[in-house]
């Protein structure tokens, strides 16, 4: 005899099964959709704010801060350049 719709025999898809897998591949679709939206989102925030910086500019930077010393900073940018 056939279960589809749930009758006495057990749950068939119309009992659940189909209901969990709808929900699963909901929840797959939604999940890919927050990734791309997040993806696209920080590589425009980047675009704008202009954070692919050169090392040249982090190496001044750091210095800048007191990171590292003049002798270092000197080296590196020799090393850079």
């Amino acid at each position: 005899m056939c279960t589809w719709f749930g009758g006495p025999g057990g749950g068939g898809w119309f009992g659940g099964g189909m209901v969990m897998m709808l929900i699963f591949w909901g929840l797959i679709l939604w999940g890919g959709f927050i990734l791309v939206r997040k993806l696209i989102q920080t590589s425009q925030e980047n675009r704008l704010t202009g954070t692919s910086r050169t090392a040249i500019e982090i190496l001044k930077e750091r210095y800048a801060k007191g990171e590292i010393g003049r002798e270092d900073f000197e080296q590196m940018k020799q090393d850079l350049l």
